[in-house]
């Protein structure tokens, strides 16, 4: 049987229609380099063929009777491609912005939970000639790590060699409404002994992390983020800009300061257009912006079931600094810190925690916070998500259409609107970013500082 975890569950408890828990993407391809040329009924045969044996394209979930434990997942046996797979054009003149507010339009719209968690938009129309698919993953269903791999499940090094992975999963089977419940009974009766457990090593980490801020080698804390015009209560509307970057020269940044690694770059290239972006509205903080980035701790979690694995680390993004390398510097020693606090935290601790998810609770929360407008009104933990995710250092197919670009997009959250997510893919570094569209109408304001900021960080460091 396969259980949601606890942290995978939390996904769905927090969702409502505001607060979309699914992840997107935007993947540009060429589909010059198909072999026949592009068809899309053939293209979605193909896509058909490539996903019916992988468990996360075509399992659903299954809830337990009263709610007293986690879904689980089974095979949809009747599913249905074409409730999953769409084709669409966007409207002349068919650039990036005509792109994007299809895309923004698609991504505020929740996915259908009686069916597997995940669709997939054929956009054409693009006047480059190039096709884009938009597609949407439900966050229960996979983190930042397990869903770069989806790439891996439907693409080719070549444009007619097989999926570089063609895992099967087993089919499973729907447990009847008496054997959920007896399993959710079992499992409800064990918590009390698993947060006895758990409540020693919670203690040891408090301790740990007051002794690391005494001595100020501990990560950013949360709740101390200055408030933005993107830090308040969120809507089901979405705006998405999206932009590309060259490795190399992030790589040769890094490379001119000690110590500092391609992620220090990301964050303080993110720092400075969110700086220069907030400047040009007047609306720059005087203390730096907090981001929370989420690390996986899938090499290092004990944990065998779930698809989430997955931590967070905060970070002060150097908004507060002008000169780029002493951002860069600054956010280097720093991270170091927060990197080595991060370890010494067990990589479990936040999957046992999520065990004890209910779902009324977090339901209940999240109307309160929205019908409240909390987040207007307490401290902001932190003003946004950034995640870096590593791509494919190679040109990949997919199904048999080379990739040209690949950018991811994350949730957003009540007190966070705005996420941004990096992928390297064959040399460039895409970034996506989507924001509610009531706080951040004009999220290409933002995403096309990033180009900009990059180099002045190469002229104040490279020279």
């Amino acid at each position: 049987m396969d259980r949601l975890s606890g942290l995978d569950a939390s996904f769905l408890y927090l969702e409502s229609g505001a607060q979309l828990m699914h992840v997107c993407g935007v993947i540009v391809v060429d589909p010059a380099t198909i072999p026949g040329g592009y068809d899309f009924t053939r293209f979605k045969d193909e896509l058909s063929q490539r996903v019916s044996g992988i468990p996360m394209f075509n399992r659903k979930l299954k809830f337990v009777p009263g709610r007293i434990d986690f879904p689980i997942w089974v095979t949809d046996d009747e599913f249905d491609i074409d409730r999953h797979v769409h084709r669409m054009a966007v409207p002349a003149p068919g650039s990036e912005r005509e792109l994007t507010e299809v895309a923004g339009h698609l991504a505020g719209i929740p996915l259908d939970r009686s069916r597997p968690l995940w669709e997939m938009h054929v956009i054409e129309g693009l006047a480059n000639g190039k096709i884009a698919v938009f597609s949407k993953m439900h966050h229960a269903s996979v983190d930042g790590v397990s869903g770069s791999n989806m790439i891996s499940y439907l693409c080719s090094l070549e444009p007619e060699a097989p999926p570089l992975d063609t895992s099967d999963g087993d089919h499973q089977r729907a447990p009847s409404d008496l054997e959920l419940v007896g399993r959710g009974l079992l499992a409800t009766a064990t918590k009390p002994w698993q947060l006895a457990k758990l409540v020693t090593p919670t203690v040891r980490t408090l301790v740990e992390t007051a002794s690391r801020a005494r001595q100020g080698t501990a990560m950013a804390a949360p709740l101390t983020a200055p408030r933005t015009s993107f830090n308040g209560t969120i809507t089901g509307h979405r705006s998405i800009a999206l932009t590309d970057v060259s490795l190399d020269v992030i790589k040769e940044i890094k490379n001119a300061i000690p110590g500092a690694t391609v992620n220090d770059v990301v964050l303080a290239l993110s720092g400075g257009a969110l700086r220069r972006y907030l400047l040009d509205r007047g609306e720059l903080p005087d203390s730096s912006l907090l981001a929370s980035v989420p690390v996986s701790v899938r090499n290092e979690s004990t944990r065998t079931g779930g698809r989430n694995k997955v931590s967070t680390i905060f970070c002060r993004l150097g908004t507060d600094v002008e000169d780029a390398r002493e951002r860069i510097t600054e956010m280097s020693v720093a991270n170091a810190h927060a990197k080595d606090h991060h370890t010494a935290v067990p990589a479990d601790t936040l999957q046992e925690w999520a065990e004890f998810a209910a779902p009324r609770t977090f339901g209940l929360a999240v109307r309160m916070v929205s019908d409240l407008r909390l987040a207007e009104r307490a401290p902001v933990i932190h003003n946004l998500v950034i995640s870096n995710v590593p791509g494919p250092p190679v040109p990949l197919y997919f199904v048999g259409a080379r990739i040209d670009a690949l950018y991811p997009l994350g949730p957003i959250f009540h007190g966070a609107g705005l996420n941004i997510t990096v992928m390297s893919n064959n040399g460039q570094m895409h970034i996506g970013a989507i924001a509610c569209k009531e706080q951040m109408p004009r999220v290409w304001d933002l995403v096309d500082q990033f180009p900009l900021e990059l180099e002045a960080m190469r002229k104040a460091i490279l020279g």
